[in-house]
């Protein structure tokens, strides 16, 4: 299916990388669902650049399973047409700064749990929600954001890392069940972006370090990320599932 015949939900789509991706699929003439749960103002804003009759903001928290299954509902009302992909964006909780990154002693359960449930909850949650329109239409593509630090921990945010490790887990079984319901499912993994909220606390000169070791001589930036997010959504992709694509520059080479 083209991107242009698509309905795509974006969770955390109201700011960051999410922001992007959103705006990436509108640009393709998707029809974007603009996920947010407490940045209203900045979801309409993303909204109003992508245009009201291709986009469409809705508040969700991705943890709740029934606030998930309603946005489904009231997406597939607002544009007739059920939701056929899925990028699982949203962070929940984190900021990106190694100074202050909690190290062995100082770490609880709890800060694991929030991770695993704002990303493997999350992407529960919405692949559920999802599934049974997708095997009905035998099409569905769903992008689970990831992160590069999980293979290579250069900071080790020993909560966050473990999450997407664990994404990365839940992308590659779904992909095996749900590969004969016509359902695609991949990951995309950043490195450090230059700038989002979640990389503002993180100093300059870590960007300037990470940019003189990378093959292209140059930091990953939200735009970057979410164009690539349109590969996995796209015909081009159509005998992938169950991948792993890093987009940092060549920083981390599998």
């Amino acid at each position: 299916m083209d991107i242009k015949n698509q309905v795509v939900l974006v969770t955390g789509a109201s700011r960051g990388l999410g922001a992007e991706i959103a705006k990436s699929f509108g640009r393709e003439g998707a029809k974007v669902v603009v996920n947010y749960f407490s940045s209203e103002e900045k979801a309409k804003q993303v909204v109003d650049e992508i245009g009201t009759n291709q986009a469409i903001a809705v508040k969700a928290d991705v943890r709740d399973k029934e606030a998930v299954q309603q946005m489904f509902v009231q997406a597939k009302a607002h544009f007739n047409s059920p939701i056929t992909t899925i990028v699982n964006n949203a962070l929940i909780g984190f900021s990106f700064n190694g100074d202050d990154r909690k190290k062995l002693n100082e770490l609880g359960w709890g800060d694991f749990h929030t991770q695993f449930e704002g990303g493997v909850r999350a992407a529960l949650n919405t692949l559920q929600a999802g599934h049974s329109d997708m095997k009905k239409g035998h099409f569905g593509r769903v992008i689970n954001i990831g992160t590069n630090l999980f293979q290579d921990p250069v900071v080790p945010y020993h909560d966050y890392n473990t999450g997407k490790a664990a994404l990365l887990g839940f992308t590659r079984n779904m992909a095996k069940e749900l590969g004969t319901d016509g359902i695609a499912v991949n990951m995309i993994s950043g490195g450090l972006l230059r700038k989002t909220d979640a990389s503002a606390a993180t100093p300059d000169e870590v960007f300037d370090l990470i940019e003189a070791g990378t093959p292209l001589g140059k930091m990953t930036t939200p735009k970057d990320v979410a164009d690539a997010t349109l590969f996995f959504a796209s015909p081009w992709s159509r005998a992938v599932t169950g991948q792993n694509l890093v987009v940092d520059g060549g920083l981390v080479m599998d």
